[in-house]
């Protein structure tokens, strides 16, 4: 068919395809050729779609993030800052262990064997996690100034805790660590975070 694209071709879910390959193989271990196998199409159909190989993985994060910040607003809408993060921790292990999709976290897993060469890759990565623990950041000064946490709460180092525990909680889903271990896991991370 002209310009190689499939019948039927639905962008939707080849973005949900390509945003699974990136985030199971890597930026870098994620070659056009790669992509163009698994979305059924030649390589000038996926530059027509999509633009370059970094154009899509672009859209591919945005579709990522806006999935994830759903369950991450439910999460920082709970009454209390220690429900919040239980609600975010324990929900984003459960997601990092979801069956039929890549274990682990897309904005850690995607990047891990990028380097200097894709700088930009890991920037976007970088910038979408700033992203979520500024998220957590407000959400903790909110309970400061709403007395929900202590007077002496240092709400950075708190988010900073909060997003190591995130992504160590993907890291370990990644290697194959056992859902309800890591959501005990999750629940005794979540305890750091004062009860009022």
């Amino acid at each position: 068919m002209p310009g190689g694209r499939r019948r039927g071709f639905d962008d939707q879910v080849a973005l949900q395809t390509a945003m699974e390959l990136f985030w199971r193989q890597g930026y870098e271990g994620t070659s056009v050729a790669d992509l163009t196998k698994a979305l059924g199409i030649n390589p000038p159909s996926l530059y027509a779609a999509f633009g370059s190989k970094r154009d899509l993985f672009e859209k591919t994060l945005d579709r990522y993030m806006c999935e994830r910040s759903v369950q991450l607003k439910e999460a920082m809408a709970q009454p209390t800052a220690h429900q919040a993060v239980l609600h975010l921790l324990t929900g984003r292990a459960e997601v990092f262990t979801a069956p039929g999709r890549p274990f682990g976290c897309m904005t850690v897993q995607a990047g891990l064997a990028s380097g200097e060469p894709h700088h930009e890759i890991v920037n976007l990565l970088t910038a979408a996690r700033e992203q979520m623990r500024q998220t957590v950041l407000d959400r903790f000064e909110k309970a400061l100034a709403d007395g929900d946490l202590p007077a002496s709460t240092n709400c950075s180092a708190l988010a900073r805790y909060v997003m190591a525990a995130i992504y160590g909680l993907s890291v370990e889903a990644a290697s194959g660590a056992p859902r309800e271990e890591l959501i005990s896991a999750a629940i005794l991370a979540s305890q750091v975070v004062p009860r009022t």
